[in-house]
């Protein structure tokens, strides 16, 4: 089984080994310092790279390359094209020159790109990326590159991605070398995004058209069983799941993903797949990855992966937690604390300076996992709430509270866990505990960024992050690189830090009401829908922020803001078209039904019972009529609402936000009373206990 594994992972990637096998040395050489030193790639490299590339895919038997990007939709895109050329002779070869490798020219008209371009201008470039390794899927050598317009606005999400890590590394390199670090050449952020999904019977799936249209149930009555016991969370996995579970590790592997940790969520039919880290591009990269081949795989094994963050209305919806974290070239997390971190003044520093990236930027990280469905699931009992905290734990807390006061810390011994069974292994407690409500919480030697919703893709909340912290870093540098004493220059600035953004560190409980009141008191944004938050992506001070680290042009982030919220009322309109359409011609149709059915047998009782209302047919005859009228009613306010969007874009997302969204939970309070009510053969749709328990 091991030697089945290590030949199968990375088999499908045109990664290092494989590059120093199959490429002349100098090439390798060259190569290389682009990959990890950032250096221009020289055309010539590209030209011996493209053809080993050629000679490996058709080896593996591809026939097509794409390069590969991810456009503003929030997918992947790609356009294949073979690598047959024709000869005079009548015959074909396959070629693949270096020109094909690093340059692509989809047509960016039909893309999202918020004003940046016109219908009318067509022409976009796709640039390879040669710090994420190619790869085979489906038959086609898939090359990872930026997306651009033919005017150089990034229409991506790579890109400012790429923009992003190449500011923090800039900066955080500054301040290394005030501490002496002469041997560090670069530094990266690495991530790893837990990811959970639900999975359902494709049978049961195909009977509900809002599944179909929009990713989510938009009727569906509570089950009589949810996730009340708690019994799925960590329970035995399913046979039908562990076999799909295997063979997803498979295709991840073989795309040299590092799958690890796979479990059963909460919710039932809800499970969890979870990467070891990776450089923060690559991660993403291999996230949409992962999104795509859960997909393909629960496809052929009979079910659909949903990764709606809220599929289903009172069970836990779905997200992914984004650990991040910050390394040196030279092996060195810059976020580990160390044996004494009261005593680890560069720790403390980067401490600092996240501390305050946070806080002076929480409106950009709420932006960053901002969307319609992650709309219904942050606030609720498995989600973290819109307001963002840091979570520091008691160790950190105290050290910084000891800074501020001038008092001596007081190292605590690390203390034994003490079980009360004296066959189990003695072990230490770690020095923080797990806070689920916290957006932003320590663990370790990194942040677990928890808002990000299931479906997002994890570029936007790292590129946030990544400016905000750079932002920081490069005005500590500022100020530190003209010290004449940087001790206590270095000590003054921590303790500045401290005091003026400990307003962001909460370690209780996210989700008591108390938390809002004092959130409120400190000044923190409670930015509780997309609409909220949009408000502000365009603020004075992250434009600026963005403008000096260079991640996006004032022109780009504009567009961003038109996507972004054209995106939230695209999705709301769809849902609402869907529950019209599910409503007329199926709901309303089998509420009649049923009432027929009801007001022919109180008919026929009428002759023999003297007070027929207060029987079962009479009174349930009572109820559909009246939650059909309601319903009939609700549906025509929400069609005449959606008559009168506003045409100023900054406008129509509180309009649906405000407006349509409640039209549709009062058209469907009322519809999951009927179902509630309703015989299981004449309601039209499967039931929540049908959808969550359909894979046995």
């Amino acid at each position: 089984m091991e030697s089945m594994v290590t030949e199968l992972f990375g088999s499908m990637v045109f990664n290092e080994s494989v590059m120093k096998a199959r490429l002349p040395k100098e090439t390798f050489r060259q190569l290389m310092k682009t990959i990890k030193g950032g250096e221009k790639l020289d055309p010539t490299v590209a030209t011996v790279v493209a053809n080993a590339m050629k000679d490996w895919a058709i080896e593996k038997g591809a026939t097509h390359f794409t390069h590969w990007f991810q456009p503003l939709t929030g997918i992947t895109a790609e356009k294949h094209d073979s690598f047959i050329s024709p000869t005079k002779d009548g015959n074909v070869i396959m070629e693949f020159s270096g020109k094909e490798l690093v340059q692509g020219e989809p047509d960016a008209s039909s893309f999202p790109s918020g004003g940046l371009r016109a219908t009318f201008e067509a022409r976009g470039y796709t640039a390879w990326d040669p710090t994420s390794f190619a790869f085979i899927k489906d038959g086609t050598l898939c090359i990872p590159t930026a997306f651009c317009s033919y005017t150089g606005e990034a229409l991506d999400k790579k890109t400012p991605l790429l923009r992003s890590m190449e500011a923090i590394n800039r900066q955080a390199l500054r301040v290394l070398k005030l501490f002496g670090n002469s041997d560090v050449s670069s530094v990266k952020t690495t991530v790893g995004p837990e990811q959970e999904y639900f999975l359902v019977d494709k049978s049961v799936y195909d009977k509900r058209e809002d599944l179909i249209f929009t990713g989510r149930t938009l009727f569906g009555a509570k089950s009589p069983k949810g996730q009340e016991l708690e019994d799925h969370y960590f329970g035995m996995i399913k046979p039908r799941v562990q076999a799909f579970m295997k063979d997803l590790n498979k295709e991840l592997w073989k795309l040299g993903i590092l799958a690890k940790t796979e479990h059963n969520e909460v919710a039932p039919a809800q499970h969890e797949l979870a990467p070891i880290f990776s450089t923060t591009n690559i991660a993403c990269d291999h996230n949409q990855l992962m999104m795509e081949l859960m997909r393909k795989t629960a496809s052929k094994h009979g079910m659909v992966c949903l990764l709606h963050e809220k599929p289903f209305d009172g069970v836990n919806g779905s997200g992914k937690h984004n650990n991040w974290s910050i390394s040196t070239d030279t092996g060195k997390n810059l976020l580990d604390p160390g044996e004494t971190p009261s005593q680890n003044a560069q720790f403390l520093l980067f401490l600092a300076a996240i501390i305050k990236a946070v806080d002076e930027y929480q409106d950009l990280l709420r932006i960053s996992v901002a969307s319609a469905g992650n709309d219904h699931r942050l606030g609720a009992n498995e989600a973290p709430p819109a307001i963002i905290s840091i979570f520091l734990g008691d160790e950190l807390s105290e050290i910084l509270d000891c800074l501020e006061s001038g008092k001596p810390y007081g190292k605590h011994a690390k203390e034994k866990m003490e079980i009360g069974v004296s066959v189990l292994p003695d072990f230490n407690k770690d020095a923080t505990d797990r806070n689920r409500t916290s957006p932003f919480a320590f663990t370790g030697n990194k942040f677990e960024f928890r808002m990000l919703g299931s479906q997002d893709s994890i570029a936007c909340a790292n590129i946030m992050i990544n400016t905000a912290v750079s932002q920081v870093l490069g005005e500590f540098a500022d100020q530190l690189e003209k010290s004449s004493d940087f001790q206590k220059d270095l000590q003054a600035l921590i303790l500045k830090t401290i005091r003026e953004h400990k307003r962001i560190i909460f370690n209780g409980n996210g989700y008591d009401d108390s938390w809002v009141q004092e959130a409120e008191k400190r000044g923190l944004y409670n930015l509780r829908s997309t609409p909220d938050a949009l408000d502000h992506l365009l603020d004075e001070k992250n434009l600026k922020a963005f403008k000096a680290q260079k991640i996006f042009s004032e022109s780009e982030i504009r567009s961003r803001y038109e996507i972004q919220n054209e995106n939230y009322c695209k999705i709301i309109h769809i849902e609402a078209m869907t529950m019209i359409d599910m409503t007329r011609k199926q709901i309303l149709p089998a509420a009649a039904t049923f009432a027929k059915s009801l007001a022919e047998t109180v008919s026929v009782m009428g002759s023999v019972c003297k007070d027929c209302d207060t029987s079962y047919e009479g009174g349930t005859l009572k109820s559909v009529s009246g939650l059909t009228k309601a319903i009939y009613e609700a549906v025509g306010k929400l069609e005449s609402d959606l008559d009168g969007i506003p045409l100023d874009i900054g406008k129509q997302g509180h309009f649906f936000h405000d407006v349509v969204l409640a039209d549709m939970e009062s058209l469907r309070a009322s519809v999951d009373a009927l179902e509630v009510i309703s015989p299981k053969d004449v309601w039209p749709l499967p039931s929540y206990g049908d959808l969550l328990f359909s894979v046995r």
